[in-house]
Order: structure tokens, then C-alpha cells, then sequence
């Protein structure tokens, strides 16, 4: 593999990195979904490099979907629910993002750290590719614990995913059936979570985890 594909390639995975700290950083809702779809976009961009590199075009395929679904489809049903749910725009936080940042740079130190020890034969591409999802996958569960707004949750979830797909095309790429059962599953799984955002809306007046757990104690 030359030198420039493989540059190329870390570029894209850290990239993909950096807006995971870009998303972890905002404290406005809109602006949380704008960078989400550029997540998005630089997830397509650094699957269809390993659909060039590793010469499978089915990788493509992966790359398109990530574009169309996550870049574009995603990001723009979250922005008319949260119109027609009325929610704030502000994001509630359960620590500041000073310490917030901090944690997300301490676990991309534990990813590369136990990514690189655990992998010491694989291919050095592979190797690092799988460090960089597990420091994604890793930031996106933390924007889950950290965010008490369930749409923000949402979103988390969506960028913990991507962590997954940038393992599975960096270890050589899933088979395509997988990939397109992977996309649906994603798909009827945001489906299901906007039936709950609406129902829990229409219910307790908020999507605010934080109002729920009160909810739940005051009926205790």
C-alpha cells in the first residue's frame, strides 16, 4: 500500500475523530445535528477511500448509504422534529463541557492505547483504522451519558454507529448483504425512537431525561 493511501486514510479516520469533539462540544441542538451530518459525510468520504484502497466495491454501496441516509435523511427528519416538537434549542449537560472534553481526550488515549497493544500482527492500516472507530464509537456513548436531551441521545447513538461501520471497513469490510440489513435496522431503529420522542413529548411536556427521572420519583 503507498504511502499517500495510507496517509490518506488516517486523515479521514481522525477526521472523523475531531468532529466527534466537534459534537461533543456544542451546546445548541441545531448546531449538535449540523455537525452530525458532516460526521456523516466524512464517514462516506473515509469508507469510500477503503473501497478504493482495499479494491471492494462494495464498499461503495456503505459509503452511498452513510451519505444519503445519515448525511442528508437523518440529520433533516431530526431537524422537523424538533420544530414540530417544539423543543428548546439549548442541550442540557450533566457535567461542563471543559470536563466533558477532557474525558473524550482521556478515551482516545485508553483507545489507542489498548487498540495498538491488543493488534500488534494485524495490518498496520487495520490496526489503527479499528484505534480511531473505537475512539469514535467511545465518544459517541459519551455524548449518550452526558446529554440529558433524548434527541441529542439520539444522535449519540447515531455517532456510536459510525464508530461501527469504521471498524467493519477497516478490518476489510463487511459483506454487502450485512451492510444493507445494518443500514434498515438503523433506519427502523430511528424510526422507532421518533415514535417514542413524540409520544414522550405529547406526555410529559419535555424530552429532557432529567424531568422524567423526577417524574418517576415523584410517582415512587
Amino acid at each position: 500500500m503507498g504511502t499517500l493511501s495510507f496517509d490518506v486514510a488516517h486523515l479521514l479516520a481522525g477526521g472523523l475523530v475531531l468532529v466527534s469533539f466537534m459534537m461533543l462540544y456544542q451546546d445548541r441542538l441545531y448546531a449538535l445535528l449540523n455537525v452530525f451530518a458532516l460526521h456523516a459525510v466524512v464517514l462516506a468520504l473515509s469508507v469510500a477511500w477503503q473501497a478504493y484502497v482495499q479494491h471492494a466495491p462494495h464498499l461503495y454501496v456503505t459509503a452511498a448509504i452513510a451519505l444519503l441516509f445519515k448525511g442528508m435523511v437523518i440529520p433533516f427528519a431530526l431537524h422537523r422534529m424538533v420544530i414540530r416538537l417544539g423543543i428548546h434549542r439549548e442541550i442540557e449537560t450533566v457535567v461542563g463541557v471543559g470536563m466533558t472534553m477532557l474525558a473524550g481526550m482521556g478515551l482516545v488515549a485508553l483507545s489507542m492505547v489498548v487498540m495498538l497493544r491488543v493488534t500488534p500482527s494485524a495490518d498496520p492500516l487495520a490496526r489503527e483504522d479499528l484505534a480511531f472507530a473505537l475512539s469514535v464509537l467511545l465518544l459517541g456513548l459519551l455524548i449518550m451519558v452526558t446529554r440529558r436531551n433524548a434527541v441529542s441521545q439520539v444522535v449519540g447513538f447515531m455517532s456510536l454507529e459510525n464508530g461501527l461501520v469504521l471498524a467493519a471497513t477497516g478490518a476489510k469490510g463487511m459483506p454487502l448483504v450485512v451492510e444493507i440489513s445494518v443500514a434498515f435496522s438503523i433506519l427502523i431503529a430511528f424510526i422507532v425512537i421518533g415514535i417514542f420522542l413524540f409520544r414522550i413529548r405529547e406526555r410529559f411536556d419535555t424530552v429532557d431525561i432529567g424531568a422524567l427521572d423526577d417524574f418517576r420519583g415523584e410517582r415512587q
